[in-house]
């Protein structure tokens, strides 16, 4: 039997199948070198200061109550997301959980080593950097197939269930959030407008290019258009 796909084709297996299913050391490699981009592109736009994407102004929200670093904040929203993957049963795997560890500490490294740009110009080529590399960074770790990290598995969970785009859902999913962050505190602007509404087609569109295909029968991929 095939399992279940997302419109792009990616593969709902445990953890021991995704593990099984041909490729690992390329895929483990994409892995963490998407979830460094996605770090990166965390920075990018914080440092561009024309406006965090909608899960940040969140984060940054928070940690306006708590003691804690912007990146321990990720991790503890990630662990909590986890939970709303009960109901989607999606499944968790080795990229579930280097996604929660990780791109906390390397979104707090590329902070430190990023500075605020001088001149509009420059924080809005930062913005725009961000916005097309963390696209490309969650295409190519969610692409490896080794589970997505919580947040984008809520997406992908839901894309599954409901059989509407990663688009429609990633849109849906960065407003939501975007609106809550706000009223803990966090700050939105121009830049946030942009990643909600552009983030999600940029991802569908490099996922078409990104995904790994995986061994059959383990995995079939589905379409990519």
């Amino acid at each position: 039997m095939k399992p279940p796909t997302t419109p792009t084709g990616l593969a709902n297996l445990g953890p021991l199948a995704q593990l099984k299913a041909g490729r690992l050391p390329e895929r483990l490699l994409r892995l963490l070198v998407g979830l460094w981009l996605y770090g990166l592109a965390i920075a990018l736009m914080i440092e561009g200061a024309v406006g965090a994407s909608p899960w940040d102004v969140f984060h940054l929200g928070v940690s306006h109550h708590v003691p804690l670093s912007f990146g321990m904040v990720m991790v503890l929203t990630a662990v909590a997301v986890l939970l709303a993957w009960i109901p989607l049963r999606q499944m968790p795997g080795l990229g579930t959980v280097a996604n929660t560890l990780l791109l906390g500490p390397f979104a707090d490294l590329n902070l430190a080593l990023l500075d605020t740009p001088e001149g509009l110009a420059l924080r809005c080529a930062y913005l725009v950097a961000g916005v097309v590399l963390c696209a490309v960074a969650t295409a190519m770790y969610i692409g490896a197939q080794l589970g997505p990290g919580p947040r984008d598995g809520l997406m992908t969970g839901l894309a599954r269930r409901t059989g509407w785009s990663i688009r429609r859902i990633r849109t849906l999913i960065e407003v939501t959030v975007l609106v809550i962050g706000v009223l803990l505190g966090g700050v939105a602007g121009v830049g946030t407008l942009v990643f909600a509404f552009g983030v999600g087609p940029l991802t569908q569109f490099f996922l078409r290019y990104l995904v790994v295909r995986l061994d059959p029968p383990t995995a079939v991929v589905g379409e990519t258009s």
